[in-house]
């Protein structure tokens, strides 16, 4: 999550110039109807489409790929930061493994957007799932949802599925962000930072700046962070994004406000009630989502479906081409398993 932080880099994503930023309110009403999984991981392809849609007043960033008769619609919900563009491999990814059964929508947090739009104005995780509750009733989705989350994402689709339960059929945790770890020394340092009035201005003072930098100076600094495995969306979504004043703020002020709730003790009576309808996906080293969190989940709820990455992908799985792909066909499975039955 915020580790991610250290990496800013350059300014404008150079797929972005391909997208066409439009305001829109509505979505085509999806058809119903059997669901046909002969196709899965066919060849159905379709370009992303990135657009600005405003949700209670907030503009935000909707990477969407939309079938021509889905049967369900798939909406994503990212971690924190919110950065829709890091997740542009995929969305991509996860239509095609979908074979064009399902539309796809992925939708950013707010105030996480590239321009400031919203002028600085500060959002909590709270507000973060009000925000996404929000944009299925503005968008008047009529195919039955699944809700997939990844990192706090996770949590925030738990919400949607507490408070949509007729809508929401089916719900996937990506490496969940529940509760905290207490172990995790890198948590600790994130705590003090984001608990700090003074170190968290530090932080912001720090990075903003690092948005004047020429382009080629940001890649540069990106390539040397993060290392060559993260891809060119990464890198150019890292750049754009991160550096702005208002983003960088959003990002430490909610997570401030995760570690805030998440310091409570899960409400496993409610992932009791609805188990048939949640799977996690967990990660060999994760503090995130540790495996002893795995093992909670496993005994307080036995009938949530888990499974564990061994793969070698991180919990920043989106910063790769290859974690992208193989997460999206994990995800296309567990959705053909349970929407088979």
């Amino acid at each position: 999550m915020l580790a991610r932080i250290a990496a800013l880099t350059e300014r404008p994503l150079s797929f972005i110039r391909s997208f066409k930023y439009r305001r829109t309110d509505s979505i085509p009403n999806s058809s119903r109807g059997e669901i046909d999984f002969t196709d899965l991981d066919s060849n159905a392809t379709k370009c992303v489409n990135l657009r600005l849609c405003s949700v209670s007043g907030c503009m935000t960033e909707i990477l969407e790929i939309r079938a021509d008769r889905p049967s369900f619609h798939v909406v994503f919900v990212p971690g924190n930061p919110g950065v829709i563009t890091f997740y542009k491999d995929f969305v991509e990814s996860l239509f095609k493994s979908l074979g064009g059964t399902a539309s796809v929508s992925a939708v950013g947090a707010s105030g996480h957007t590239e321009k400031n739009w919203e002028h600085g104005k500060l959002y909590s995780l709270q507000e973060q799932i009000d925000h996404k509750i929000e944009f299925i009733k503005v968008q008047n989705i009529e195919a039955p949802l699944v809700v997939v989350g990844h990192s706090i994402g996770s949590y925030i689709a738990l919400e949607m599925l507490r408070r949509l339960p007729e809508k929401v059929m089916y719900c996937i945790g990506l490496y969940p962000f529940l509760a905290l770890n207490l172990q995790s020394k890198k948590q600790a340092v994130i705590v003090k930072v984001i608990m700090s009035r003074v170190l968290s201005i530090m932080v912001t003072l720090f990075v903003a700046p690092l948005s004047l930098l020429p382009r080629r100076v940001l890649r540069l600094i990106s390539e040397l962070s993060n290392g060559n495995s993260w891809s060119n969306t990464a890198h150019e979504a890292c750049c754009s994004h991160l550096p702005q004043y208002h983003t960088i703020r959003n990002v430490l002020y909610m997570a401030r406000t995760e570690f805030i709730k998440l310091s409570e003790t899960p409400d496993w009576e409610f992932m009791r009630e609805n188990q048939e309808k949640i799977s996690f996906l967990y990660g060999i080293d994760d503090h995130w989502g540790p495996l002893q969190m795995f093992e909670e989940v496993s005994r307080q709820a036995s009938g949530i479906a888990l499974s564990i990455e061994r793969e070698g992908h991180t919990h920043g799985f989106c910063c790769t081409e290859a974690g992208s792909i193989w997460v999206a066909r994990h995800v296309a499975s567990l959705i053909k398993n349970k929407l088979a039955r």
